[in-house]
C-alpha cells in the first residue's frame, strides 16, 4: 500500500521545505503527498512529476483537512516545517494538528534536522505502516468512558 505523507511549511519555511524535498525527491516519488494550499502549489510547480495534492490553505482549513486524514488513518507521516518566530493567526489549528499526530502515533518532523533523521531511516515506510492501525481510543479508553 502506498504511504500518504503530509507536507506543510509556514511562509518563511516554504523555500526550505522545497529545497529539502529536492534532496529526497526520489524517495517521495514512492508516496502520495498531501500539502496545505500554498505549500502544495509551491511544491507542485517545482516538482511536477510528484503526486502532490494541494489542500486548502492552513488558515482556511488545510490543517483541519490533514487532521481529519490522521483521525481516519489516511495519513502515515507528516513533515511540518514550523516558524517559531512568527505568530500564526491559526495557531490553534496548528497545535490541534500536532496533537492529533501525537495521539495517532503519526511520525512528525517540525524542522529539517528531524525530517532528515526520519526520512533517512531505512525502515521509514515499515514503521509508518506498523502504526497505521494505532488506536488512541484503546489507549485513552479511560478518557472516552469517563463519567461526566
Amino acid at each position: 500500500m502506498t504511504l500518504s505523507i503530509g507536507l506543510v511549511a509556514h511562509d518563511r519555511r516554504k523555500r526550505e521545505m522545497a529545497d529539502w524535498l529536492a534532496t529526497h525527491q526520489d524517495q517521495f516519488a514512492l508516496y502520495k503527498i498531501f500539502a496545505t494550499g500554498t505549500t502544495g502549489r509551491v511544491l507542485q510547480e517545482r516538482f511536477p512529476k510528484l503526486d502532490i495534492v494541494a489542500l486548502k490553505s492552513g488558515p482556511f482549513g488545510g490543517d483541519q483537512q490533514l487532521g481529519s486524514m490522521i483521525a481516519h488513518r489516511q495519513l502515515q507521516a507528516m513533515f511540518f516545517f514550523t516558524d517559531p518566530m512568527t505568530p500564526q493567526p491559526h495557531d490553534v489549528d496548528v497545535r490541534a494538528l500536532i496533537r492529533l499526530a501525537n495521539m495517532y502515533e503519526v511520525p512528525i518532523a517540525c524542522n529539517r534536522s528531524t525530517a532528515d533523521l526520519l526520512i533517512s531511516n531505512p525502515d521509514f515506510a515499515a514503521i509508518c505502516e506498523q502504526y497505521r492501525d494505532h488506536s488512541p481510543e484503546k489507549i485513552f479508553a479511560d478518557y472516552a468512558t469517563r463519567k461526566v
